[in-house]
């Protein structure tokens, strides 16, 4: 599935759980979004949320409203945003992207449902117990974008063939950090090549 079906996919959720409950209430529906970047990064991604949202019947404006919160990489803020979203009683809290924005809304309610977006394993994350019944007021999609450090070594190797020796770049603050390392080292032992991994020293905590 592509990362756009996925943000769609995203998108629907919100809107499912539990706006569907709502929808014959007269007050419109109401959807904080929570975000650690700016809304500017997030263009694409919030066009294809919208593109969600529309699928299940819900337009910006018409029938459901969203209060953006944007913290444009100061994750400092993000607990004071999502507080603001509960003190303003919204229906579901979106929290896409990075962990910090999802731990800052788990944080500030554990009433008001949250629906997450994670590149990583939202079990390790300790947001849901498990992704077949993730209990409590938390749901969401993620990518497990850390099992695909194999192939995308894989990639790697058939665009340059000649090459034995490859290096990552990681987040060592990241949660799906350690997944990211085991499974790349399997792949890299499975092509019999050489990988080394060095963390990002100004990276952004993801």
């Amino acid at each position: 599935m592509k990362r756009r079906e996925f943000i769609t996919l995203f998108g629907g959720a919100a809107a499912a759980w539990p706006l569907a409950a709502r929808a014959q209430q007269p007050a419109m529906p109401v959807i904080g979004f929570l975000s650690s970047v700016s809304p500017e990064e997030l263009a694409n991604f919030v066009a294809a949320f919208h593109e969600g949202l529309r699928e299940t019947g819900y337009v910006e404006g018409r029938n459901v409203a969203i209060e953006y919160r944007f913290a444009r990489g100061h994750n400092d803020r993000l607990p004071e945003f999502a507080a603001d979203l509960v003190r303003r009683r919204v229906d579901v809290i979106a929290a896409p992207g990075t962990p910090p924005g999802t731990v800052a809304a788990k944080g500030a309610t554990m009433s008001i449902p949250i629906v997450f977006f994670l590149g990583g394993d939202p079990v390790a994350s300790g947001f849901v117990a498990s992704l077949n019944h993730p209990g409590g007021n938390l749901t969401g999609v993620t990518t497990l974008g850390a099992d695909l450090g194999p192939k995308r070594l894989e990639l790697l190797h058939e665009l340059v063939p000649t090459a034995t020796l490859f290096g990552a770049l990681i987040n060592p603050a990241g949660s799906n950090a350690d997944v990211f390392i085991k499974t790349a080292q399997a792949g890299a032992r499975t092509l019999g090549l050489g990988l080394e991994v060095r963390p990002c020293k100004h990276g952004r905590r993801s």
